[in-house]
């Protein structure tokens, strides 16, 4: 057919697969986004350098949602060196180092990347700068770049690159324990994410704010923000968001003392196998998971599992700069301890955490230690470690950690952090999982009828049960139901 020589020339080759890995990035299947970029920059590199670069680092960022390592890396591997930017080529060369296995050269590079040079004013450049921070274990200079790249978006724009600006910094500042600053960055970014139309960043942004809120609470926010976080990721395979999700949910378990679910939803993201959590952030909730399959009773039928996943954690805590990582660890060796090294391991994790600071870790280590030392008969032992934790939880807001750490208190028969009673409720002064118990034992249901009715196991509802009887002073589940009716 004759052509017509009024008709528009074709756009630059790459162009289209540019712009929709762009679109799916930030708002569809992140493994299309990978994809498209990728054939983006092959087409664009002859003739457009910059956005060749740009589909390549895009491309990366796809990968590394998603959790595919050996994508990242591909994309990465592709970037051309480029002497002209310094502070990129370091950070190319050390991701690209740290994930292929050269750990100690990887680290040296992305040092490279938190020394001043180049514009201190770009966004990316600093955005890239947290990551590799925190890649590293340096969460003070995560914050610190991550605050930085949102004062320079904030002053240069681009207005889309906001959400991702408030994620990096709310998540640094997660890791750092200062969840109020993370809660209120991760807000406005969601905020920012739905103004511009990225409703990946705000499955992100729901996983940080269900962090944060697993540790504030109310359970009920962690949930909400949790199911909005999966509810984006599982379509768009974010599978970062979804990690970070579940746990927050894992650790909302554990705080309302329900190990065995906690166990339950940590364990495949953790565990050696198919669909394990995302490879950059599973590591992370390794301390959680381990604390909650020993006090659930599995240690002996998981100890191997459970000794691998402490072995991968010592290894990452060894080439972290993250100043908690040999407390967890430390705490973690300690709930694996025989009796006879327990105490010792106890003590070696609270001694780093004076070094470390970080007051909810140290609260939860002091409440385990103590939970420890009670179940052991060694009561008065107890109270000094509880006492401590009940203060660091109410310090940092932690209100179900408190509650939880209050009961434990009782137990070892000393009142402390009880909530106020309500006129004619004798169960005011438990916790909410305490009351489920409680009421379905004074109907007359069994421990393992309570177990199944809850989905808790039977021995989480005897270790329940106990603290109601120690909490109200009774002996007996005939006094309990006395005691409740009406």
């Amino acid at each position: 057919a004759p052509v017509d020589a009024g008709a528009a020339p074709d756009p630059a080759p790459g162009l289209a697969p540019y712009v929709h890995g762009m679109l799916a990035l930030r708002s569809g299947p992140v493994a299309d986004a990978h994809e498209a970029l990728l054939a983006a920059a092959a087409l664009l590199a002859p003739h457009d350098h910059r956005r060749a670069l740009d589909a390549l680092l895009g491309a990366a960022e796809a990968a590394w949602a998603a959790g595919d390592a050996l994508g990242y890396l591909d994309a990465m591997n592709r970037l051309a060196r480029n002497p002209a930017d310094e502070g990129l080529e370091h950070y190319r060369a050390g991701m690209s180092g740290v994930l292929e296995g050269r750990t100690a050269e990887g680290h040296a590079r992305l040092r490279r990347c938190l020394a001043p040079g180049g514009d201190p004013g770009d966004p990316a450049a600093l955005l890239r700068a947290g990551v590799a921070a925190l890649v590293l274990g340096d969460i003070a200079a995560a914050c610190r770049a991550g605050a930085r790249a949102l004062a320079a978006v904030r002053t240069k724009g681009p207005d889309a690159l906001l959400p991702q600006a408030l994620q990096h910094l709310a998540y640094a500042e997660l890791r750092a324990g200062r969840h109020a600053g993370a809660r209120a960055h991760a807000l406005e970014g969601l905020h920012a994410a739905r103004r511009t139309g990225q409703p990946n960043s705000s499955a992100h942004l729901h996983a940080v704010l269900a962090l944060a809120a697993s540790v504030e609470g109310p359970a009920e926010a962690c949930a909400a923000h949790g199911d909005a976080a999966l509810a984006g990721a599982g379509p768009h395979g974010l599978v970062q968001a979804a990690t970070l999700a579940t746990w927050a949910r894992a650790r909302v378990d554990l705080a309302a003392g329900r190990p065995g679910e906690a166990a339950a939803r940590l364990a495949p993201l953790v565990k050696a196998g198919p669909g394990r959590g995302h490879f950059a952030t599973r590591t992370l909730a390794v301390p959680c998971w381990v604390e909650a399959a020993v006090l659930d009773g599995r240690l002996p039928e998981e100890s191997r599992a459970l000794h691998a996943a402490v072995d991968e954690f010592a290894l990452w805590a060894a080439r972290a700069a993250d100043p908690g990582a040999p407390a967890q660890l430390a705490r973690c060796r300690a709930l694996l301890a025989p009796a006879d090294e327990a105490d010792a391991r106890y003590s070696e994790a609270l001694a780093h955490h004076e070094e470390a600071g970080g007051e909810f870790e140290q609260a939860r280590t002091r409440l385990l230690y103590g939970q420890w030392l009670r179940r052991r008969r060694r009561t008065r032992e107890a109270r000094g470690p509880l006492r401590d934790a009940l203060v660091g939880f109410q310090r940092c807001s932690a209100r179900a950690w408190a509650d939880r750490t209050a009961g434990e208190l009782r137990a070892a028969g000393e009142p402390a952090g009880a909530r106020p009673d309500r006129a004619g409720d004798p169960l005011a002064a438990l916790t909410p999982q305490q009351q489920r118990i409680a009421r379905c034992v004074a109907e007359g249901a069994t421990n393992r009828e309570v177990a199944l009715r809850l989905s808790l196991s039977p021995r989480t509802v005897d270790h329940h049960l106990r603290n109601v009887f120690a909490a109200l002073s009774i002996r007996s589940r005939t006094e309990l139901a006395r005691l409740l009716s009406p």
